[in-house]
């Protein structure tokens, strides 16, 4: 696995991902642990962050590449209801920069990379 203070990826990054990937699956695989307190957070709350995580930068990725991301707007939209309500409680800190405008009718996916901090559309 990857060291996590540097975000080294190693000679194979598709690999780390892959190990990473299967390590997060088996650990909230485990029971009981999406009730888990996890220092103010559950286990659920974890996994939704970690699913929101991977949805903007999915985002990113798609920007970057010209690749369109296909994701129910569903999905997008549970998880910027998610990220709404715990920046309301918590501080944004080194995680995400400050919202960005975009409007209302936006697709979900676009209106969650605005709200993580993207500007929409991507600009570099």
């Amino acid at each position: 696995m990857p060291a996590r203070d540097g975000g080294h990826l190693g000679d194979d990054p598709v690999e780390a991902y892959r190990t990473s990937t299967a390590s997060v699956l088996a650990a909230f695989a485990r029971p009981g642990v999406l009730e888990r307190d996890f220092g103010g957070a559950t286990g659920a709350d974890r996994l939704r962050l970690r699913l929101a995580d991977l949805i903007t930068h999915g985002w990113d990725l798609a920007q970057a590449t010209g690749i369109p991301v296909e994701l129910p707007d569903e999905i997008a939209e549970q998880s910027l209801s998610f990220l709404e309500q715990q920046l309301a409680i918590r501080p944004r800190g080194g995680q995400f920069a400050e919202a960005q405008p975009i409007d209302v009718a936006a697709p979900a996916l676009d209106r969650l990379a605005a709200f993580a901090g993207r500007p929409v559309p991507f600009q570099t």
